[in-house]
């Protein structure tokens, strides 16, 4: 029954556009729908007593928005800042946040024979947060249900949203 749903969630995800960035050596896909604009890495104002991951905050054009560095949540050695870091700004339900991540290469748009359902196994996050794999010739896309991570009780950035 798991793989059915999980094969329904992969056939809604087909279609859609994702915006690919990668994390350390692997790349992941989040809705494009969710980006409201890549932004280059920039100094960020820290908060005190805030969680590692969440870097602190920044002033986008007069709203103050949590960053958060994925590459620390998801441990994934120490973060290095170059040329190619960048901040997803995403959009989630109104409120917006900040993404880390060492770079966006491109959109791409996956049709129902190139997403897989997520198979269960060991990976930086729960699976719980994984809506399936996009395979693009060799490349392989970890697509993120970023609405469900950025709400997790874990991240503690946005209150849960309604089902």
């Amino acid at each position: 029954m798991a793989d059915a749903i999980q094969s329904a969630g992969a056939a809604d995800i087909a279609g859609h556009e994702f915006l690919a960035f990668k994390l350390g050596s692997e790349e992941y896909g989040i809705d494009i729908l969710k980006v409201q604009e890549i932004r280059g890495y920039e100094a960020v104002t820290r908060i005190a007593n805030a969680p590692e991951f969440i870097k602190g905050v920044i002033n986008l054009r007069g709203i103050i928005i949590p960053v958060v560095d994925m590459r620390i949540k998801f441990k994934l050695g120490e973060p290095v800042y170059d040329q190619f870091t960048v901040v997803i700004i995403l959009n989630i339900n109104g409120r917006v946040v900040g993404m880390v991540v060492d770079s966006v290469s491109d959109v791409t748009t996956l049709t129902p024979d190139q997403v897989k359902p997520a198979p269960e196994m060991g990976t930086a996050f729960s699976t719980e947060y994984m809506i399936g794999l996009g395979t693009i010739d060799e490349r392989m896309l970890i697509l993120v249900d970023i609405n469900k991570l950025m709400s997790s009780p874990e991240m503690g950035l946005i209150e849960k949203l309604a089902a």
